[in-house]
């Protein structure tokens, strides 16, 4: 299989290679830590580069102003610079706290040879939660700054692996908001054991708090019926309960729009049940992994989560859920669902009857959302040297907003 691959009369079946890009703000020298206290970023891998979330960790490592480390890994895999960072932290005398997830399938040799190279280092490895799974994926600093503590955040949809975040889709937050931090803060405190208090403030964790949230929130667009929207990008979507109040938002007159990459127990288009539900599939270059959500007429109005809507993500595995309050950020994300509901090149839509359709549009322009948010990150890096740093900020913030 790999000599055909190779082979260049084979050449034509492969994708063309697309490198990550850095982009505004993590395409200077400016200190991540001084970026961040300036403003939040959300980061679309693998089209903007993981390497930022790597330099946050390695940044840490090395800042002698930096008190402690937390982190969950999850799918961290092999030769990993964050879990380099993280044992060189500790060495250094940094606090490193690492929750290591053991039960990661097709990771447990893997992570448990991480676990015993950080204990070594010096770090307090936790061994997950009896019952539970930690599918959460987060990361909190502490640094000192004029003779205060201050806090950086790292929330994101996928695993701290950076070959991984090439070929599937994800999304990073970061963020030295406070209300932000002292969640994360109370969250590593519960992991660890210091707290046995599950409920965070501003962010959701599963088991008690996602699938509760959830369900409020399709609840609060039913209630708005025609002028309720819902737009959900999941890999899986089984939850009986969810499925069962997406129905009830259908029959309310809610445009109730999911982008599902694998499982979908849901029927759509039934009459009288579900004729106001669209089911997508995007199948393409990169693997679609995001948990993202918009409710119209929420206050924070998009979300993005580790948790797929399943009974083993919202009921048996430790999870968290973020509202995203930054404004660019939230745009950026609510462009990226638009856009990828518009793809009639990728997008496979789900019929009543289970079977998927190719969602083609004759005389239309082909819109494929991996080559065209590909193509647009391309044109913004070759920009940059004909733009001001202010100019390149302002149309990174709008990099899926053109058609």
């Amino acid at each position: 299989m790999w000599q055909i691959v190779g082979d260049k009369n084979f050449a034509h079946l492969l994708s063309s290679p697309f490198k990550p890009k850095n982009l505004p703000p993590f395409d200077c020298s400016e200190d991540i830590f001084t970026t961040l206290e300036k403003q939040d970023v959300l980061l679309y891998h693998p089209y903007e580069s993981f390497e930022p979330v790597v330099q946050l960790i390695q940044a840490a490592s090395t800042d002698k102003d930096v008190v402690s480390i937390k982190m969950t890994l999850y799918r961290s895999g092999t030769n990993s610079p964050i879990v380099q960072a993280l044992m060189n932290a500790s060495e250094s005398g940094i606090q490193v706290t690492v929750m290591v997830e053991l039960k990661a399938r097709f990771d447990e040799e893997n992570n448990l040879i991480w676990a015993k190279a950080l204990e070594k280092a010096g770090a307090h490895v936790i061994y997950g939660i009896k019952g539970f799974k930690v599918h959460a994926k987060a990361a909190l600093i502490t640094r000192k700054k004029n003779g205060k503590l201050k806090q950086y955040a790292h929330l994101g949809t996928g695993n701290y692996n950076p070959a991984t975040a090439k070929i599937y889709t994800d999304m990073s937050y970061m963020t030295s908001k406070d209300e932000i931090t002292n969640d994360l803060t109370r969250f590593f405190h519960f992991l660890s054991g210091f707290s046995n208090k599950g409920k965070l403030n501003e962010l959701y964790m599963a088991p008690a708090q996602i699938k509760p949230k959830i369900l409020s929130l399709i609840q609060n667009e039913m209630r708005k019926g025609k002028d309720g929207h819902i737009i959900a990008k999941v890999n899986s979507l089984v939850d009986e309960d969810v499925i069962r109040a997406l129905y009830k938002a259908s029959q309310a007159g809610t445009k109730v729009e999911l982008i599902v990459r694998g499982i979908c127990c849901l029927k759509p288009n039934i009459k009288g049940v579900s004729e106001n539900i669209k089911v997508i599939s995007i199948l393409g270059k990169y693997l679609e992994h995001p948990r993202v959500f918009y409710f119209k007429n929420d206050a924070a109005q998009v979300y993005i989560s580790s948790a797929d809507w399943m009974p083993r993500n919202l009921l048996r595995r430790v999870e968290l859920l973020s509202g995203i309050k930054d404004a660019d950020s939230r745009d950026k994300i609510i462009q990226i669902l638009q856009l990828q509901l518009s793809d009639n090149t990728l997008a496979h839509e789900l019929q009543s009857n289970g079977t998927y359709t190719n969602v083609k549009e004759e005389n239309a322009k082909a819109i494929n959302s991996h080559k065209f948010i590909e193509d647009h990150v391309n044109r913004i890096s070759k920009a940059k040297k004909k733009m001001t740093a202010a100019e390149i900020q302002q149309i990174a913030a709008r990099l899926f907003m053109e058609s």
